[in-house]
């Protein structure tokens, strides 16, 4: 996370991962309760590690047009 903000900086790190980060967010609130905090917390990091590339795919479908 720290590379990703010295790279990007502060506005575009959060304006590619904040929506992502909110869906797995809520999947895991929704569908994960295993009953121990670290594997939720695996389970959520995993979770936002899938949800965004196909973020970024559909984002930059919708801003690319060819």
């Amino acid at each position: 996370m720290y590379t990703l903000f010295r790279t990007l900086g502060a506005r575009e790190a959060l304006y590619r991962e904040l929506a992502p980060f909110f869906m797995a967010f809520l999947v895991a609130e929704l569908f994960y309760k295993f009953g121990s905090f670290t594997l939720e917390c695996v389970a959520f990091v995993i979770t936002w590690a899938l949800i965004s590339p196909i973020w970024s795919m559909v984002v930059g479908r919708w801003h690319d047009p060819s």
